[in-house]
C-alpha cells in the first residue's frame, strides 16, 4: 500500500503501475483539497476567475451566469472528448492517472475532494478511461486526452475492465461507484495539465532504464565472446574522461565481465616484443561498436537521468491554470499548463534509444559478417551453408526497424501549429513526442531481441558456454530457455517476439 501525500518518485509509479500496489490518500491531502476548494467558492464570488465565471481559451472573454457555472464544466469535457486514432494502452493511462491525482492533490487547482476520491478507486480497482493517442497538442496540458478521463469521472464515455472494454455507466453501476461532484471547476482543473505526456513519459522512462540494462549486457557479452582487450574498459581509461555515464557503463561492463575466460589482457599480447611480426593477424583494436560503448551508452544513461528528474519534478508541481494559493488568499493567472518541458525531454529520449538501437544493429552486423569477426560463419548459420541461411532473415528486420526509428527520431519539440483561434499560438506537441519515443523503446527492445538470439546462437557455434562469465551464462540460459538451437532453418517471428516479451518484462 503507497500512502498518496502529494510527492511521488519513479519508484512509487513502478510499484502502482507494474507491481499493482494499491494507494491510500493521506488525510493531510484531503485537507488540502478542501481548503483549496472552499477558498477558491468564495474567493470567485465576487472576482473574474479563468474557468470559474469565465468562458475557455480565445471566449474567455465571455462571462457566464451563475447559474451556468456548472454547466460550463459538462459543456468543456464533452466537447473536448475528441481524440482518434488507436487507444492508449491501460498501463500508460494508469501512470496518467497518477500524474493526475498527485498534482490535482497539491491544493494549487480548487477541485472538489470527489475527484480525488474517486481517481483513487479507479486506481486501486484498475479501471482506466478510454484514451486515445491523436488530440493532444499539449500547449494548455493535454485538453483532449484529458477530456476522456474526466468524461469518465462524470460518469460517461468508456473504460478499460479486466481486458474488457465497457461502458462506463456498465462498470460504475456494478461496482457501485459514484460520479464526482462538479461543483466549481473540475472539468477545467482535470484537463489542464501534462498528465498524459508526463505519465506516457515515465513508463517511457522505466522501460529505457531496462533496455539501457540488456545492452550494456549484450554490448559485455559481445566483447566476451569475441576474445577482445579488455583495456578499453578499464577504470584507468574511463576515469581520464568526467562524465558519469561513460564511467557507469563501463564499470557494470567490467562487473559483467569480471569472472570471464575470454577477454584478454592487451599486456599479454601486445606489449611485448613482435620484432618478426609484419601484420598482426588479430585486431589491434575492436571496431567502434565494441569498443566505445562506454561512450556511446554514457550518454543514454546520462539523458535519462536527466529525463527522469524532469518528469518527475513535472509530476510534483501544479500544471494547471489559474493556480490557488491558499496561503496567499490570491488566484494566479499563467501557463504552468504548457507541456514544453515534458516534449523536450521526451526527444531527447529518443534520440538516444535510437542511438542504443544503431549500436545494437552494428552489434548484430559484426556478429553476422564473417568478414569482419573472422571466427563466426556467414550469418551465424550452425547449419549447412547455401542450404541454410541462419539470422540471415532476421537482419533485415532489425535493419529496417533501426531504419524507422531514425526517421522516428526527429523532434516533436519544434513542430509548433498555432490554433485555437491563435490563443495557443506556440505548443509543446508533448503527448505526440512522448507516444513516438513509446514507439522508438518498443522497437528497440525488437532490435536488441535479434541480437541476442545472435549472440546466444555465436555461444553455440564456438562452444564456449563453460568459459563466459557468469553474467553471460545467465543470459545465455535464459535466451536458450526461449529459444532452440538453429541448425535447420525455422519460422523466425515466434522466437523473435518471445524474447522481446522477456527482456521488455524482466531484468537482466
Amino acid at each position: 500500500m503507497l500512502t498518496f501525500n502529494g510527492t511521488l518518485g519513479i519508484e512509487d509509479f513502478y510499484k502502482v503501475i507494474f507491481e499493482g500496489s494499491q494507494i491510500q490518500i493521506d488525510n493531510q491531502v484531503y485537507k488540502t483539497v478542501e481548503n483549496s476548494f472552499n477558498f477558491l467558492k468564495k474567493f470567485s464570488e465576487d472576482k473574474v476567475i479563468y474557468g470559474v465565471n469565465t468562458g475557455f481559451g480565445p471566449m474567455a472573454q465571455y462571462k457566464i451566469k451563475d447559474s451556468e457555472r456548472i454547466q460550463l464544466q459538462y459543456n468543456l469535457i464533452r466537447s473536448h472528448a475528441s481524440g482518434t486514432g488507436q487507444p492508449i494502452a491501460p498501463m500508460y493511462v494508469k501512470a496518467a492517472m497518477l500524474a493526475r491525482l498527485n498534482t490535482l492533490s497539491l491544493g494549487n487547482s480548487g477541485v472538489h475532494v470527489s475527484v480525488i476520491e474517486l481517481m483513487t478507486e479507479l486506481i486501486n480497482k484498475d479501471i482506466t478511461p478510454l484514451i486515445y493517442e491523436h488530440g493532444g497538442v499539449g500547449a494548455s496540458g493535454d485538453l483532449v486526452q484529458l477530456a476522456h478521463l474526466a468524461l469518465v469521472l462524470i460518469g460517461e464515455g468508456e473504460v478499460f475492465y479486466k481486458g474488457e472494454r465497457k461502458a462506463t455507466q456498465e462498470v460504475f453501476k456494478t461496482l457501485d461507484l459514484k460520479p464526482i461532484s462538479v461543483e466549481l471547476r473540475e472539468g477545467l482543473a482535470l484537463m489542464n495539465g501534462t498528465s498524459v505526456m508526463t505519465g506516457i513519459g515515465i513508463v517511457n522512462a522505466i522501460y529505457s532504464r531496462q533496455l539501457l540494462g540488456w545492452m550494456t549486457s549484450a554490448s559485455a557479452a559481445i566483447n566476451e565472446i569475441v576474445k577482445a582487450y579488455d583495456d578499453h574498459l578499464s577504470y584507468e581509461l574511463n576515469q581520464s574522461k568526467r562524465h558519469a555515464g561513460q564511467r557507469n557503463i563501463a564499470e557494470a561492463m567490467r562487473e559483467h565481465l569480471k569472472d570471464s575466460q575470454l577477454t584478454r589482457k592487451r599486456e599479454h599480447h601486445l606489449y611485448s616484443k613482435n620484432d618478426n611480426v609484419s601484420i598482426f593477424e588479430d585486431k589491434v583494436q575492436e571496431y567502434y561498436s565494441l569498443r566505445c560503448v562506454p561512450q556511446i551508452l554514457g550518454p543514454v544513461i546520462d539523458t535519462l537521468n536527466n529525463v527522469e528528474n524532469i518528469l518527475i519534478e513535472e509530476v510534483n508541481s501544479a500544471n494547471d491554470n489559474p493556480i490557488v494559493n491558499v496561503e496567499k488568499k490570491h488566484v494566479y493567472h499563467g501557463g504552468n499548463f504548457h507541456g514544453d518541458y515534458v516534449s523536450l525531454e521526451m526527444d531527447k529520449l529518443k534520440i538516444v534509444v535510437t542511438k542504443l538501437s544503431m549500436l545494437s544493429e552494428r552489434q548484430l552486423n559484426y556478429l553476422l559478417n564473417s568478414s569482419l569477426n573472422n571466427m563466426l560463419p556467414p550469418f551465424v548459420n550452425l547449419g549447412k551453408l547455401g542450404l541454410n541461411f541462419g539470422m540471415q532473415g532476421v537482419q533485415f528486420t532489425a535493419t529496417s526497424t533501426t531504419a524507422e526509428n531514425q526517421t522516428l527520431s526527429n523532434p516533436m519539440y519544434i513542430h509548433s501549429i498555432p490554433n485555437n483561434n491563435d490563443n495557443q499560438d506556440i505548443v509543446s506537441m508533448g503527448t505526440n513526442a512522448a507516444l513516438i519515443t513509446k514507439k522508438v523503446i518498443e522497437n528497440a527492445y525488437e532490435v536488441l531481441a535479434i541480437e541476442l538470439i545472435t549472440i546466444v546462437q555465436a555461444i553455440e557455434y564456438l562452444q564456449v558456454q563453460d568459459k563466459v562469465s557468469s553474467k553471460t551464462k545467465k543470459m545465455y540460459d535464459e535466451i536458450r530457455n526461449l529459444v532452440p538451437i538453429f541448425t535447420e532453418d525455422v519460422i523466425m517471428y515466434p522466437y523473435v517476439n518471445l524474447v522481446k516479451d522477456y527482456i521488455i518484462n524482466n531484468k537482466t
